[in-house]
């Protein structure tokens, strides 16, 4: 099974640890399987690539779009972060072709497409990568011919401590997510993580 390893995120290290997610001196953190690394550079333009372990084809190097590279699967341990994170539960992918980037990630990983889900005007497409879903967001509007990464979500042990702990100035209100049983809020801007994070409550998932 094609799972990722890690991700790689333009952004400053130190706008990550001052809201809670434990980086070591060389940029690197461990969000369950999934290891993040930290490219400091200040470009801040979000995911810029991603490395898989066990795909079928380890010579693909783009997924629609999505810059690939293959690796071992991560063998650090989880880390204990001060936020209370616990691991990655979707990275979000923006397409303007919603079946073409689908049967691109399903031909290059073997992740089949689950299920697509219609929201007026907004079109999703779910794969899944071990621990991690991978949402494929289409609607009117989308930049760009090819896929790209959007955000993360990132599931916490306890959202309102989080809440408590960061504040308005750092983060939104919890409040309802779309999955029953599971509240959402999401990291501000001016926090500076270099793209859109979401926290989630956590909750258990069919296969």
């Amino acid at each position: 099974m094609t799972t990722v390893a890690e991700f790689e995120i333009d952004a400053e290290t130190q706008a990550w640890s001052d809201v809670g997610f434990a980086v070591d001196d060389d940029g690197f953190l461990q969000l369950g399987g999934i290891r993040i690394r930290l490219s400091g550079s200040g470009g801040a333009s979000g995911i810029t690539g991603w490395v898989l372990a066990d795909a079928p084809d380890p010579a693909v190097i783009s997924i629609d779009g999505l810059r690939t590279s293959h690796g071992p699967r991560s063998t650090f341990d989880a880390q204990d972060h001060p936020n209370g994170a616990l691991g990655i539960d979707h990275v979000v992918v923006y397409t303007p072709d919603l079946e073409r980037t689908c049967a691109s990630i399903e031909s290059a990983t073997g992740a089949e497409l689950k299920r697509i889900r219609e929201a007026g005007s907004i079109r999703q497409g779910f794969h899944r990568m071990g621990e991690l879903i991978v949402e494929v967001v289409t609607f009117s509007g989308v930049e760009g011919s090819h896929a790209r990464f959007w955000g993360l979500a990132i599931n916490v042990r306890d959202l309102d401590r989080m809440w408590a702990d960061l504040g308005d100035g750092v983060m939104s209100e919890p409040k309802q997510a779309v999955q029953r049983g599971r509240r959402i809020a999401s990291i501000r801007e001016s926090a500076g993580l270099g793209l859109p994070v979401a926290l989630m409550t956590v909750a258990d998932r069919p296969g």
